[in-house]
Formats: structure tokens, sequence, C-alpha cells
């Protein structure tokens, strides 16, 4: 089985295929654009539930180096959300939906770039069980089902990407 890095960085490039793929698509694809960005926003949601639950904080416990790279990834974090939350909610044909499916990849690919260049050699230095580590991403990815809505309705202590009231 990978490590948790390992997966995370599978997760990476299988994203990043995915917006390299929505790139390709004809200008007028609206239903396979639709469908496409659906995926890449649930798969990212899926990603940063699990890295914010998980990974960040196991990293930040084990490692005083990594505190303002996991700060800054979990701001980035959140203003992914919030492009991820957009795009969800949007018609493929409205003005800005190409726009913003490309500014949120360009964006993930910094924060990629950043996570695989400065925290994940952190983290493989560090004394973390990579490997129980990546079963509970796993678990915890297969659990979320939905990009949650902007705001609306996301109450304090609710998880992301259940519906309220379930584990």
């Amino acid at each position: 089985m990978k490590d948790a890095i390992a997966l995370l960085k599978q997760d990476h490039a299988n994203v990043k295929a995915m917006f390299k793929e929505y790139e390709e698509l004809g200008e007028r694809a609206f239903a396979s654009k639709k469908k496409l960005a659906d995926k890449i926003c649930l798969e990212l949601t899926k990603h940063a539930t699990a890295e914010e639950e998980i990974f960040y904080p196991a990293l930040r416990a084990d490692s005083r180096e990594a505190e303002d790279l996991v700060d800054e990834a979990t701001v980035e974090h959140s203003t992914a959300k919030d492009l991820i939350a957009q795009i969800s909610e949007m018609d493929p044909h409205d003005d800005l939906f190409d726009a913003k499916v490309k500014v949120l990849g360009e964006y993930i690919e910094h924060h990629v770039k950043e996570e695989e260049g400065e925290m994940f050699p952190k983290a493989r230095q560090s004394g973390l069980d990579l490997q129980g580590m990546a079963r509970e991403i796993e678990a915890r990815k297969d659990e979320v089902e939905f990009v949650p809505p902007r705001l609306a309705g996301i109450t304090s202590g609710q998880s992301q990407g259940r519906a309220p009231g379930t584990r």
C-alpha cells in the first residue's frame, strides 16, 4: 500500500490530468465541461478534507518547522474551497465558468508545488506513521460524497462533504 505522501501525490497527479482534459474540451462542450468540473471539485474536496482533518494536524503536532507551511496551506485550501463551491453552483454557460475553472487549476498547481516541494519532505523526515495515515486518508476520502455549498447550511462542527446528522 502507498504511504500518505504517495497517496496525496497521486491525487495531485489525477487532478492535474483532469484540469488538462478540461482545457482540451471544445468551447461549446458545455455538458462535458460541467461533468468534468464537478468531478474535479469533488476530488479536490475529498483531498482537502483528508489533508485538513488528518495530514495537516499530524504534521503540525510532529514538526514545529512545518507550522507555517500548514498555516499557509490551510489558508490556500479556504480560498480554493470558496472557488470550488462557486464552480459547483454555476451553469457551464455562465460567463465566468471557464475562467473560474482555469484560475482554480492555476491555484491548485501553485499549492501542489509548495506541498510537494516543502511540506512533503518535512513529513518524510518526521516520525509520522505515513502508512497508517494513508489508510485513514483513504477512508475519509471515501466518506466525502459532495461539495458543500457556500456558507449556507454550514454550522460549526459539521464536517465537509457529509449531510448534517451523519457520521
